[in-house]
């Protein structure tokens, strides 16, 4: 299946929207994607995963480098609505004590007031 990603960055963060599988093959992709965007200025890096049907551990070790890479920019990488399979690796790997995840895209704090209480 194809890796289909957009973003779309506002100040010190970029919203980067992934839909189908995160696989070997697709994993460079996202990573180019993820470091565009932090290299585009961007700190704070919200991956939408509401989109991602699977992800394995070549992606998850994407999202992990990514997630160092904007630490040192002293951000963060935060994960958007992953669904029940994605949250399952995230679970049995135990990344689900490491990354920050939000249920939906309302439930997100960004800089414009969204309301974080969900």
């Amino acid at each position: 299946m194809e890796l289909k990603i957009s973003s779309q960055s506002q100040a010190d963060y970029a919203i980067v929207a992934v839909r189908g599988e995160i696989d070997l093959y697709t994993a460079p992709h996202l990573h180019s994607e993820l470091v565009d965007a932090l290299d585009d200025g961007a700190s704070r890096l919200l991956v939408d995963m509401s989109g991602v049907e699977f992800c394995d551990s070549t992606g998850m070790n994407v999202l992990l480098s990514a997630m160092k890479r904007s630490r040192e920019k002293e951000g963060d990488l935060e994960l958007v609505a992953p669904r029940p399979a994605v949250m399952k690796i995230l679970q049995i790997t135990g990344l689900d004590g490491v990354f920050t995840i939000h249920e939906s895209t309302d439930a997100v704090p960004v800089a414009a007031g969204s309301s974080a209480a969900k």
